[in-house]
């Protein structure tokens, strides 16, 4: 029997939204570099926001995407003019969705339904806005508010915070297995959206289900 959740909470980048669907700017910008720049991208993002937390060089998510960017272009040998720096930034807040999430978010209705991302909220906003996903959420929370990343545990501790609910009231999805472990050791319930079919984290810290999309959560009401 599934626990009473009263949060359904979402990360943003590769649960909701693809973030390699701007492989196909990168390569309007650099042709047949298009998809190592993408992945070279995230890459980056992911590892500078990591450093800067344990650095304590807190900078705001939209800063982070922007010196992954450079890098991943210069990773290519390539040149990246403002004009595309702007362009490819303005890419990143009209990712696709996934084709099951308005499903999911109709089928969750009445529920608290919730973004929490470390996305700054200029980045953050404008993408929930376009993709039509509104009017389905309660709230989206950025961690720019605490400029604390996650995992960090002061990053969960927002969602109670804010939400108004106890730890074992929280069901929170993410595709990154990062993410799942740190809201797994705060005390979420978690459900691990392994669209790319990786192996689970050694970190000792199990989830609570593994779906391959967001379909299989809708056994959780």
């Amino acid at each position: 029997m599934k626990p009473e959740i009263k949060a359904f909470v979402f990360d943003a980048y590769g649960t909701l939204f693809d973030v390699h669907s701007v492989t196909k700017a990168c390569d309007d910008f650099f042709p047949d570099k298009g998809e190592a720049i993408s992945q070279g991208w995230r890459k980056k993002q992911l590892e500078y926001f990591f450093l800067r937390q344990v650095m304590g060089r807190y900078a705001p998510f939209d800063q982070v995407t922007l010196d992954a960017l450079r890098y991943a272009v210069k990773e290519q040998q390539e040149e990246l003019s403002h004009e595309q720096e702007l362009a490819l930034l303005d890419a990143y807040k009209k990712l696709d969705s996934y084709n099951e999430v308005k499903e999911v978010l109709s089928a969750l209705q009445g529920r608290k339904l919730v973004v929490f991302s470390n996305g700054s909220p200029n980045m953050l906003e404008p993408l929930v806005e376009q993709s039509g996903f509104s009017s389905y959420l309660t709230d989206t929370l950025s961690v720019d508010k605490i400029k604390q990343f996650k995992p960090s545990p002061a990053s969960y501790n927002q969602v109670l915070e804010e939400l108004n609910v106890r730890r074992e009231e929280v069901l929170f999805m993410s595709s990154n297995g990062w993410d799942i472990s740190g809201a797994k050791s705060f005390g979420f319930h978690t459900a691990w959206i392994n669209r790319n079919e990786l192996p689970q984290e050694e970190l000792g810290l199990t989830p609570d289900c593994v779906y391959t999309d967001l379909k299989g959560i809708v056994e959780w009401l």
